[in-house]
């Protein structure tokens, strides 16, 4: 399968966009790295799912032309964006079994949770705030915490919420100990068949090609949940290894 040339034009136009309206300073270093380790510190199995939604992300922000500086920005939001999980309960985080209604509307909480630290901490970067509060938001409406649908959600976001679905459903869960290319398989037919109605079109047609051209193969390789991850740094965030 190849990339479709439509939709990586469409992709990159939007790209170019958003980039335009940008206007606030990067993160820093100094204030990444202390919030990377208290994300480990909270919850030590979750380093391999942040490692994995990094490199997709920084892959596909490459592949449709983004310019360095914005593939090291969203490189780093996707490593945060689930840094309002800081705030959840351990009891509820890591639980084992099915949340209940009341403790599904705590989860949704560390979208705003994540969102206001970084601002309390007087983050300013767009990349980094949009995404960590809006990863979890949908084309129709449906999704949390502000309802955003279409365009009013943001190219990062959007893009970010076919990464994290199709890592979930790739990963190693209570429920599901064995992943491979069965469950990734089924993890884009679950994105294909939400195009349009949760999903951006070209972003998830653009990642299924990645990953049926095997360019995704030595991140869910190397990375996998029963490997050894080292640790995070502001600079882990920032570079891609050439594959």
């Amino acid at each position: 399968m190849t990339i479709p040339d439509r939709d990586l034009r469409r992709l990159r136009e939007w790209q170019r966009e958003s980039v335009h309206r940008l206007h606030t300073d990067p993160i820093t270093p100094e204030q990444v790295w202390p919030l990377l380790r208290a994300i480990e510190e909270k919850d030590s199995t979750t380093g391999a799912h942040t490692w994995r939604v990094v490199l997709y992300t920084r892959l596909l922000a490459e592949t449709i032309g983004a310019d360095r500086d914005i593939v090291d920005r969203i490189g780093i939001a996707a490593a945060l964006h689930d840094l309002g999980k800081i705030d959840i309960p351990d009891r509820i985080l890591k639980k084992p079994g099915r949340l209940t209604s009341e403790e599904f509307r705590v989860i949704q909480t560390h979208t705003t949770a994540g969102h206001q630290r970084l601002v309390d901490m007087g983050v300013t970067d767009e990349v980094v705030l949009d995404l960590v509060r809006h990863h979890h938001e949908r084309l129709d409406g449906s999704g949390y915490p502000d309802g955003l649908s279409g365009d009013s959600c943001r190219l990062g976001a959007r893009l970010f919420s076919i990464i994290d679905t199709f890592d979930a459903m790739t990963s190693v869960r209570a429920y599901r100990a064995e992943v491979g290319p069965e469950a990734a398989e089924k993890a884009l037919d679950e994105l294909e068949a939400h195009i349009e109605e949760w999903y951006c079109p070209e972003g998830v047609r653009v990642f299924a090609a990645l990953y049926r051209e095997g360019k995704l193969d030595w991140i869910m390789q190397h990375f996998n949940d029963s490997a050894e991850t080292p640790s995070f740094s502001p600079e882990s965030t920032g570079s891609t290894p050439d594959r």
